[in-house]
């Protein structure tokens, strides 16, 4: 990383992004071009879980290569200033690589439907449709590698 001193090194804040965002941002690769899907998502134990339709473009890229690169900001903020080369970001994000399983399995798809739901305050165990859960797949990303960003701006007035 370029500018060390923005580099988040705390595993809590980290932990915090990952579990606090709302979006994240898989890019996949289409023979030489990237493939970039926002996702709402479910974060635990080191993996993002994502349902999906079982068939379309990101699943047929995901089979012939399943390493992803993914990203998931907490917050950007546009910060205005009257003179326009003073404008800035604020914002605190993740930027990591993985692969990508495709859960098939039904108990595995349910549970992984469980970690999205909760996610976004819903109950675990949440009772499903058997036909909506059998017309999905869960994507199941593992993190290999991590890293956090903040910009230096951060702690101005923190919203």
């Amino acid at each position: 990383m370029r500018k060390e001193k923005q580099k988040i090194t705390d595993n809590k804040i980290i932990n915090d992004i990952l579990t606090n965002s709302e979006i994240c941002r898989i890019a996949m690769l289409d023979d030489d071009t990237p493939y970039l899907l926002p996702f709402n998502y479910g974060y635990k134990d080191n993996c993002i879980y994502i349902h999906s339709a079982p068939e379309g473009k990101k699943i047929e890229l995901l089979r012939k290569n399943n390493k992803v690169c993914f990203e998931i900001e907490q917050m950007a903020e546009i910060v205005k200033h009257d003179k326009p080369c003073k404008w800035a970001t604020k914002y605190r994000s993740v930027i990591g690589y993985g692969e990508v399983e495709i859960i098939t399995e039904y108990k595995q798809k349910k549970d992984g439907l469980d970690i999205i739901m909760s996610h976004y305050g819903e109950n675990s165990n949440s009772e499903y449709a058997e036909k909506h859960v059998d017309n999905i797949v869960i994507l199941k990303l593992k993190i290999t590698e991590l890293t956090g960003k903040q910009s230096s701006n951060w702690k101005d007035n923190s919203s």
